[in-house]
């Protein structure tokens, strides 16, 4: 590789991504000593792996439904999962053999903790119960009711005697574990709790909730010391430091916010993914790259610096597609606000705003002269504007479904829509009249391009020789993949793998321009690569 992606200040931490289940990873738990990471999936399975190599050590399998929370017992020597099909089951981590099912739960699982000792689990359930079992031989101890919603979330004090349990009903509850009773029900959020922690020396319990706040209690009094304030959505998950005198918290607003535990006041606030990127395209001179986001602005990025030179801001909601002209002066941009815009790539300024489609935009393609603009929307029409007056010319209707994408042919006289209703239409760019319906394609054509001598039409699903094929409208397309693609987790030329890509890096938004690759992510970086060869 010529030129490596330049670190951002945000560049990630991450030291190995994890690649396995096939289904959401609902949980995941650290072995005592770090060794292992165990890992929760709605596939059904648990996985463990080694933290060291990333390789997979056991998959354990046994759970009918989903596996929601896992948690490994102090010594590690076991690992409790609890699972939509109202089952806990207990496993030894040396053979990934299953050691007990514990069943009795008439709703979904949604929670199990170990008490420090080790010797009684806890389970929480959406039957609003929270049960006590012991752990050597697998007996029900305890059956802890009052909660009238669903129990999500249960801890125990450092020192054993305490159960927290926090529920939908909006109230978390304290519980003496020796005899099953309530010691305090610790009122106040305005919607349900998510998550609870106890501070190390179990004098303070944190609870987080989904009316985006979370709570520092007194565990001797019930009493409330804290109202920690300041994310925007929900907060699910929350954890003490070992000091005790730092939280964290983590919400749906895509930040894990530090607090001082003594003051309540907020240390830092991580932020996580911005809005994602969703196209890109390089200019026809390659020196400049436009990324189109989906918070509704365009970035135009210089690629020998890579830094970005302009911000374009006037959609009112996400880009879907960008296009350089031919001679790269103009940009246009198309966006779920069913309009496109025209901007001067030089200034940045808007030229024109074409309005008249009625819902999404989703392409836009440039003729080659220039003069003319192609426009596909999600209401199953392609429109055609004069670039100069930024006037309508043609809309052409035929489509039964979105229309997803559009070409023009290399002498402009025809252009080639594609559609989820799985044709390409071929038209005739002088008059808007339909030439070719191409039928018989296998799903959703949702990328459309000529060759450059205008013989074949490449989709997403195959290649069309124009010259052979094209009386044919039934035509089954023939396989073609592009000769430099992103996909399968690899940056692929002629399908050879040449480069993979860590998860967060995966997505079919690229472009390529000669060596070059430009990659947007939907953590709202831009990857640009450029190769010795290719």
């Amino acid at each position: 590789m010529k030129r490596l992606p330049v670190s951002e200040r945000s560049w990630t931490a991450a030291r190995r991504t994890l690649e396995g289940h096939i289904g959401v990873v609902e949980a995941v738990a650290f072995l005592p000593d770090g060794t292992t990471l165990a890992s929760a999936s709605s596939d059904r399975t648990v996985r463990l792996w080694d933290t060291a190599t990333g390789q997979v050590r056991q998959t354990l399998e046994g759970h009918t439904i989903g596996v929601r929370a896992l948690a490994f017992s102090p010594d590690g020597m076991t690992l409790a999962s609890a699972s939509s099909d109202r089952t806990v089951r207990l496993w030894d981590t040396a053979t990934g053999q299953a050691r007990q099912t514990l069943e009795g739960h008439i709703g979904v699982v949604e929670a199990v903790a170990f008490s420090p000792d080790g010797t009684t689990l806890a389970s929480a359930s959406y039957d609003r119960t929270v049960w006590l079992w012991d752990t050597a031989t697998g007996q029900r101890r305890q059956t802890l009711k009052g909660h009238t919603n669903a129990v999500t979330a249960v801890a125990f004090s450092p020192d054993g005697t305490t159960l927290a349990s926090a529920s939908y009903d909006r109230t978390v509850w304290l519980w003496d574990t020796a005899t099953g009773e309530r010691r305090q029900t610790l009122k106040g959020h305005t919607i349900g709790v998510r998550a609870v922690a106890f501070s190390p020396d179990g004098t303070t319990l944190a609870s987080a909730s989904s009316d985006r706040t979370v709570r520092l209690w007194d565990t001797a009094t019930g009493q409330r010391r804290q109202t920690l304030k300041g994310h925007t959505i929900g907060v699910t998950a929350v954890a003490f430091s070992p000091d005790g005198t730092t939280l964290a918290s983590a919400s749906y607003d895509r930040t894990v916010r530090l607090w001082d535990t003594a003051t309540g006041e907020p240390h830092q606030t991580h932020k996580g993914r911005t809005s994602e990127v969703t196209a890109v395209a390089f200019s026809p001179d390659g020196t400049t790259l436009a990324s189109a986001s989906s918070d509704g602005t365009v970035r135009l990025w210089d690629t020998a610096t890579r830094e970005p030179h302009q911000t374009l801001k006037g959609h009112t909601s996400g880009v879907k597609a960008v296009a350089f002209s031919p001679d790269g002066t103009t940009l246009a941009s198309a966006s779920s606000d069913r309009t496109v815009r025209l901007w001067d790539t030089a200034t940045g300024q808007p030229r024109q705003m074409l309005e008249s489609h009625t819902d999404w935009v989703r392409a836009v393609a440039f003729s080659p002269d220039g003069t003319t603009l192609a426009s596909a929307s999600s209401n199953q029409t392609v429109r055609l504007w004069d670039i100069a007056t930024g006037q309508p010319r043609q809309t052409l209707e035929g489509h039964t479904n979105d229309v997803t994408a559009v070409a023009f042919s290399p002498d402009g006289t025809t252009l080639a829509s594609a559609s989820y209703d799985r044709t390409v239409r071929l038209w005739d760019t002088a008059t808007g009249q339909p030439r070719q319906e191409l039928k018989n394609h296998t799903g959703w054509v949702t990328s459309v391009a000529f060759s450059p001598d205008g013989t074949t039409l490449v989709t997403n699903i195959g290649a069309i020789n124009l010259n052979t094929d094209i009386m044919d409208s039934n035509v089954q397309p023939q396989d073609s993949t592009p000769a430099v693609a992103v996909a399968d987790m690899w940056i692929k030329h002629h399908r050879r793998k040449v480069l993979w890509l860590p998860l967060e890096y995966r997505t079919n938004v690229f472009a390529v321009h000669g060596r070059r690759i430009a990659i947007g992510c939907r953590s709202g970086r831009v990857l640009l690569l450029e190769f010795n060869s290719l």
